[in-house]
């Protein structure tokens, strides 16, 4: 694959940006309520100080000039001030980032380590009763709601077994590797079933296209193990169908888990993002989804050279 490739699709992925900070600045002003609301319930906030906030953040002017102003501060590396806390929306995101990519890094390794070994056994073991149990267990892991599945850990192994600490980073005083990893756990888990049954599911379709495949009989006729075959020829053509799937849910993962941040209380960018919808924080709103947004676009160029590893043959002019 060319520099010049990766080039094209980072100059196509302006015009796409462009248009989909417009979707989304427009659907966040169209949505009920406003950014004052939580100021106009104060009785102690007058008219006077509401028309000085708004004036403040731009509030005051149409939004079509909201955006280009907004665009334009986006632009030149400012990303504005929050409106619930008054910080920079930077220095927010940035300070939230580190837990995220703690808890997401931690749930796609064990996605990773689990689902490809899982994936394999199914296609390998297809039509078997293993195979058959496997794919319920997929099955319940896709459709179990995260909510659910958190609030029943917590009472299992907190409030029953009292084990693991129901939520937060770490306890007060300590932060030390146990203690973080004590609390890490369940919402990691948690994050990690969904992903596991979803990219088993991929890997095992690819690798039974694959496994059917005359170069794969060739390796069987050629006296190679099953072992052999399905590591050293039939695994790298059967991750190509999920490799997609694996870039874009690497990108949602780092981008926050909102309910699992969000149950587990864990001072992410997912919770970051529910506390900015409830007080209808626009800036942080607007930082949060477009760092999101430009986080998948990498992610599908990134997955994009991924094919070209796994399979030479193939090539982009």
């Amino acid at each position: 694959m060319s520099f010049g490739y990766v080039f094209r699709r980072l100059l196509g992925a302006i015009p796409l940006l462009l248009g989909i900070s417009l979707i989304l600045f427009t659907i966040v002003h169209l949505a009920p309520g406003g950014p004052l609301d939580m100021y106009a319930e104060n009785p102690a906030v007058s008219k006077e100080a509401l028309q000085q906030i708004a004036v403040a953040y731009g509030l005051d002017k149409p939004v079509p000039v909201q955006y280009l102003m907004w665009l334009r501060s986006m632009l030149l590396g400012d990303w504005g001030y929050s409106i619930r806390t008054g910080r920079p929306v930077f220095g927010e995101i940035v300070l939230r980032l580190g837990p995220t990519l703690e808890l997401g890094g931690l749930a796609l390794l064990i996605s990773l380590f689990l689902a490809v070994p899982l994936g394999i056994i199914s296609a390998a073991r297809r039509g078997s009763k293993l195979d058959s149990g496997l794919t319920m267990v997929s099955f319940a892991g896709i459709s179990t709601p995260v909510f659910w599945l958190a609030l029943l850990l917590q009472l299992l192994f907190s409030v029953q077994l009292g084990w693991l600490p129901s939520a937060g980073y770490k306890s007060i005083g300590d932060g030390s590797f146990l203690d973080r990893l004590a609390h890490i756990v369940m919402p990691a888990a948690v994050l990690s079933l969904a992903t596991v049954a979803s990219w088993s599911r991929f890997i095992r379709s690819g690798m039974i296209d694959v496994l059917n495949q005359d170069y794969i009989r060739t390796a069987y006729a050629k006296g190679r193990s099953a072992r052999g075959v399905i590591f050293l020829h039939a695994l790298r053509n059967a991750m190509i169908p999920a490799v997609t799937v694996m870039a874009v849910d690497f990108a949602s993962v780092i981008s926050g888990a909102v309910i699992t941040e969000t149950v587990f209380a864990w001072p992410g960018i997912g919770r970051l993002f529910m506390e900015s919808m409830d007080g209808r924080d626009y800036p942080m709103l607007m930082g949060l989804m477009m760092m999101g947004s430009v986080g998948i676009v990498l992610a599908n160029i990134i997955a994009d050279l991924a094919y070209v590893a796994l399979d030479p043959r193939i090539r982009y002019d």
